[in-house]
């Protein structure tokens, strides 16, 4: 039988685990994409549904469907339509805003979910909000503005700058929601939630704007998705064994590897003030590993 409630954090050492795998796998697929734009031009629709697609195919691979995978579910409980919904919309907003704002401002801003997460799971889940865990949030938000300041110009706010913060609130949403799908549904129906959803929402715009890519571009998108959906598959079950602000803030890593791949594959070169930035990532970062 599922469990009726959760533990704020039963096994946290294999949820931080599951976690800065889960990171290892969102910076691959970053970096990725990264090179699949320099030398490919590829549709945003297009990129996100080939993420959901392979994502659904990872979860018939890996779990029985009716045993493990309940399909019938991703339409008879509503907070896994809110996942679903709310998640696929989310990964489109931030290759979007990618786009049009940069990397760096476009990171900061998602970033800012690991804030908001922490909040409303205090107020949703009754989580319990440590002075550790808010030292980490605003040591790593800081380092992540000093890291990403190359692109973090002090232009005028624009209508992606909105559309930025509305998928950071809507991360914020999805994860304390997946934190309560544990006490009901596997980690395989509620992450098939996001990838039915996020589908339904990105095909028809990817199949109207569809431009058939070359073959090379089809081999990064399906490694991008790949990573991706490991990625994603390892997040949502760290979250059965760890609390929304610890399991969010190890996130963090992910931009700092970023821009460690940056430089190591892209020959990218750091300011002082980004190494800093980088540096206050870690701290942020290790200061809610150590203490609980």
């Amino acid at each position: 039988m599922p469990p009726t409630s959760l533990p704020p954090e039963p096994t946290a050492g294999r949820g931080t685990m599951l976690m800065l795998a889960s990171a290892g796998c969102f910076i691959a697929n970053a970096l990725v994409i990264r090179m699949l734009g320099a030398r490919f031009a590829v549709d945003s629709w297009l990129l996100s549904s080939v993420r959901f697609v392979v994502g659904l195919a990872l979860i018939v691979m890996l779990f029985p469907p009716g045993r493990v995978f309940q399909f019938n579910n991703l339409y008879r409980n509503p907070q896994l339509i809110i996942r679903g919904v709310l998640g696929g919309i989310g990964v489109y907003l931030y290759y979007v805003t990618i786009v049009h704002l940069g990397a760096g401002r476009a990171t900061f801003i998602s970033n800012t979910y690991v804030v908001m997460g922490a909040l409303l799971a205090v107020v949703v889940l009754k989580e319990p909000l440590t002075p550790a865990l808010v030292a980490g949030a605003i040591i790593s938000l800081g380092g992540v503005a000093l890291l990403t300041s190359g692109d973090l110009v002090l232009s005028a706010t624009s209508f992606y700058d909105f559309l930025a913060l509305l998928g950071a609130l809507a991360s914020a949403i999805v994860i304390v929601t997946i934190r309560q799908l544990h006490r009901t549904e596997h980690t395989a129906t509620i992450f098939g939630a996001q990838c039915f959803y996020g589908l339904l929402f990105c095909l028809v715009p990817a199949a109207v704007r569809f431009d058939l890519p070359a073959l090379p571009a089809w081999a990064l998108l399906v490694a991008s998705a790949l990573c991706a959906g490991a990625g994603q598959l390892m997040m949502t079950r760290a979250y059965r064994d760890l609390t929304v602000a610890r399991g969010s803030l190890l996130q963090m890593f992910v931009p700092l590897g970023i821009a460690g791949g940056g430089a190591l594959f892209f020959g990218e070169r750091f300011q002082p003030h980004e190494l800093a930035g980088a540096a206050l990532i870690l701290g942020g970062t290790l200061l809610t590993m150590i203490r609980r």
